[in-house]
Formats: structure tokens, C-alpha cells, sequence
């Protein structure tokens, strides 16, 4: 058995790096939404505004939301050491779902909050309401525009951004109930702002949550297709067979492989591997893969219990496949 292992610095096809380093930004956006919160949490106290309150409170979470998220991309950067021999690179995935739980207990936080403000709905002044929350849009709204380049390659930057614009959109929600105060002198419309509030705040965690999970479960990326990926595989010259293939995420911008190629009639050297660790990069953005040529039968994968295999060079049958981070058989 020979194998093969490549570690390359680029790749394509939706898992790119994020293009540049959001240090800054991060830097920028915490500093802006940190004064903010401060601003609005005593407008919300002085005017006994549950909305402006609420919306502090969330943007308070977004604060921790956006460290939790620049420590993640740090801790990315590490090298990779003995221990951590791919590095600390899966922390991004670890702090993306951290956002999402902390999104969800700040969701309770407020929904409870707002049902017992129903109860006894305190007066709002309305105008200064909206002149605060005025405010949290063009905040909340230019530091989604420093993350919004890097959004769709990195769930990491994309927890953020989605952050950011579910702000904005709250603070406009929040101008528009201040103006309904002040037209129709109904307080109860402020509690009800916070429960809306809360339904954005849902919506735009959901994705994340999802995601993140199914990233730390080691599932295959969502931008892959893993049968593409063995039918590839299975078509190079000189393959008869894939057996213990293996896609998941290293981070939330690199995907790693594993394979056993089967090739009775003996290695075929490195410029066959070179060719298709190129492949696997550009077209599919595999940018770490471990190859495993084998010129007889292999063991069968325990975790695929003997099924999941890719006969090379005609049609064949597709098995369900499980995948994880490590190579068997």
C-alpha cells in the first residue's frame, strides 16, 4: 500500500479562504457596538423603553458574538503542532455554534422579558426611542458591510454579518414602533417590537446553528457533492475501486479528504497523485487529501461495514455513506 498526502493553501468552488483578514473589522465593530449598547441600555432605562432595552441586550450578545468569533479566527492561525497536528483550525466551527447558543439564550432573555411587559406595558417616549435606535441602524448596518465580502466563504464571517444586518433590521423595527408610539399612544406596542424582535433574531439563527452543528458532526461540507467526488475518484486511469472515502471540515473554510484507490496494476507514480490532488482542489475545493493506492483488496471501512464502495469504470450501485475525520481499513 502507498500513500499520498498533500496540504495546499488554496481552493476553490465555495470553500475558499475568507479573503482577507477580518482583524480589523473585528476590532472596529466590537469598539462601535460596545458604545453603542452602553448609549442604549440607559436610553432604555431613563425612558422605560422594554425595545430599546431589548434591543441592547441582543446587541450586548452580538459584542460576545463578535469576540467569540475573532478568537476563533485567531486561534485558526495557530500552527500545527504535534498534539494539534492539523492546528486549531476546527475553532472557528466551535465558535460559530457557540454564537448560535448564545443567540438562543438571548432569544429566552427577551421573549420573557417582553410577555410580562404585556402584563403592565410601561409609557414610552417614542422620539427619543427612535433616535436611538436610528443610531444602532447606520452602526449595526456599517459593520455588516465590513464582513460582507468574506460572508459567503466562511460560516465564521457569515455568523457575524447575519449578526449585524438582523440588527440593523431590528433597530428599524424599532424606529418604526417608536413613530406607532407616537401616533397612536399605545404602549403595548413596544413589548410586541420585542417579540418581533425575537422572531428575527430566530430566523437568522437558525442557519447558523444548523450549520456549525453539522460542521462539528464532521459531516460533509454542504457546498460538496460527495457522490461527484467518488465518481471522479473512480473514473482516474487505473482504478478499479474507492473504497473509505472521507470529506469533512477542517474549519469553516477548509475541507479535508481520505481515500483507498485500488489500483491492480501498481502505483502509478506522483504525477498521477499530483494530478489528482489538483482536481480535488479545483473542482471541488479539497484542499487537504490523503490518498491510499492499494494494488489488492483492502479490509472494508468498519464504519461503512464492508459497503460504500465505487467500482471504477462502469456503472455502478450507490450506498448510503457515513464520513468522519479519519481513514479506516
Amino acid at each position: 500500500m502507498h500513500g499520498s498526502h498533500n496540504h495546499s493553501g488554496h481552493s476553490h468552488a465555495g470553500h475558499s479562504h475568507a479573503p482577507a483578514d477580518f482583524g480589523r473589522a473585528f476590532a472596529i465593530g466590537t469598539a462601535l457596538n460596545l458604545a453603542f449598547v452602553l448609549v442604549e441600555g440607559m436610553a432604555g432605562i431613563v425612558t422605560g423603553s422594554m425595545a430599546l432595552l431589548a434591543d441592547a441586550g441582543h446587541n450586548l450578545s452580538d459584542v460576545l458574538g463578535l469576540l467569540i468569533a475573532w478568537g476563533g479566527a485567531e486561534l485558526a492561525k495557530r500552527p500545527a503542532s504535534r498534539r494539534f497536528t492539523y492546528g486549531l483550525s476546527s475553532s472557528t466551527i466551535l465558535a460559530a455554534l457557540a454564537n448560535a447558543v448564545l443567540l438562543l439564550f438571548a432569544v429566552g432573555a427577551i421573549a420573557l422579558e417582553a410577555v410580562q411587559r404585556f402584563q403592565d406595558p410601561p409609557p414610552v417616549a417614542g422620539l427619543t426611542v427612535m433616535i436611538v435606535a436610528g443610531i444602532g441602524i447606520l452602526i449595526n448596518g456599517a459593520t455588516a458591510f465590513m464582513f460582507m465580502r468574506g460572508r459567503a466563504g466562511d460560516i465564521n464571517i457569515r455568523g457575524a454579518y447575519l449578526h449585524m444586518v438582523a440588527d440593523a433590521a431590528v433597530s428599524a423595527g424599532v424606529v418604526l414602533g417608536g413613530g406607532l408610539i407616537l401616533l397612536t399612544n399605545a404602549s403595548w406596542i413596544d413589548p410586541a417590537i420585542s417579540l418581533v424582535i425575537v422572531a428575527v433574531i430566530l430566523w437568522s439563527t437558525w442557519g447558523l446553528l444548523r450549520d456549525s452543528v453539522t460542521m462539528a458532526l464532521h459531516a460533509v461540507p454542504a457546498g460538496i457533492d460527495p457522490e461527484k467526488v467518488e465518481d471522479m475518484l473512480a473514473t482516474l486511469p487505473g482504478v478499479t475501486r474507492v473504497h473509505d472515502l472521507h470529506i469533512w471540515p477542517m474549519s469553516t473554510t477548509e475541507s479535508a479528504l481520505t481515500a483507498h484507490l485500488l489500483i491492480p496494476g501498481g502505483h502509478p507514480g506522483d504525477a498521477f497523485l499530483d494530478d489528482v490532488q489538483h482536481r480535488l482542489e479545483h473542482d471541488f475545493g479539497i484542499g487537504h487529501a490523503t490518498l491510499q493506492i492499494e494494488v489488492g483488496d483492502g479490509d472494508p471501512c468498519r464504519l461503512h461495514n464492508g459497503h460504500g464502495h465505487k467500482q471504477g469504470h462502469g456503472n455502478h450501485q450507490h450506498d448510503d455513506h457515513d464520513h468522519d475525520g479519519h481513514s479506516h481499513g
